[in-house]
């Protein structure tokens, strides 16, 4: 896949979903509950992030146990963690931020790469290179949704996925932004939540932010 393929098949995850819980995976026994209570509430694409060393057992894991789900793949720092996340079964690879070495990997991906971005200058990197979609990180640090509206002149065929510090509070603000293709987070599945098994809570959590987008 090339590129432009790539950025339809990201177009298509988040028109079908523009809510992206970013999780992290303590207990291996949340990883079914877990998913199945994000998507009682409407939510069925999720970022499973390498922050924990369960974040690969967990993506094969749904994979293999619930096809129906979108599961991809965050916190990818390096090219031997973008290649075992393939491994896993991860159908869409999230950065931080934009290196050289994981542009380069996007490109000749099978499934596609969305890095992330904090500057001007960042996104000019992988513009470069044909990349269109990012995900602006730490999205309220780098200036929120203003910061968007201003990136929408020079970068006008551009579109994020703005995660780190939104919330359900200031979710809409992104949303309603026209280069603003979905939102990433934690707000609907909380860590309080996830230890104490309330699947119940963070099924409503899920269906108030389904509902917002």
């Amino acid at each position: 896949m090339n590129l432009a393929e790539h950025t339809k098949t990201l177009d298509g995850i988040f028109s079908r979903n523009r809510i992206l819980p970013v999780i992290s995976i303590r207990r291996a026994e949340d990883v079914l509950p877990l998913a199945d209570a994000l998507a009682a509430g409407g939510i069925t694409t999720l970022e499973i992030t390498l922050r924990t060393s369960l974040g690969l057992a967990a993506i094969a894991r749904l994979r293999q146990e619930r096809p129906e789900l979108c599961i991809g793949v965050g916190t990818v720092l390096e090219g031997r963690q973008f290649q075992l996340a393939l491994d896993a079964g991860a159908q869409f690879v999230v950065s931080p931020g934009c290196t050289e070495e994981l542009l380069l990997l996007g490109l000749d991906s099978p499934v596609p790469l969305l890095p992330g971005v904090a500057t001007a200058s960042e996104i000019m990197m992988g513009y470069r290179l044909g990349y269109r979609r990012f995900k602006l990180f730490p999205a309220e640090v780098c200036g929120g949704a203003s910061a968007l509206k201003s990136f929408s002149g020079p970068f006008h065929d551009t579109r994020f996925c703005p995660t780190g510090g939104v919330t359900q509070a200031n979710l809409g603000g992104y949303l309603s932004l026209a280069n603003v293709m979905a939102v990433g987070g934690t707000w609907m599945a909380p860590q309080a939540l996830i230890e104490a098994g309330d699947w119940e809570a963070i099924t409503r959590l899920s269906r108030d932010s389904a509902a917002s987008a």
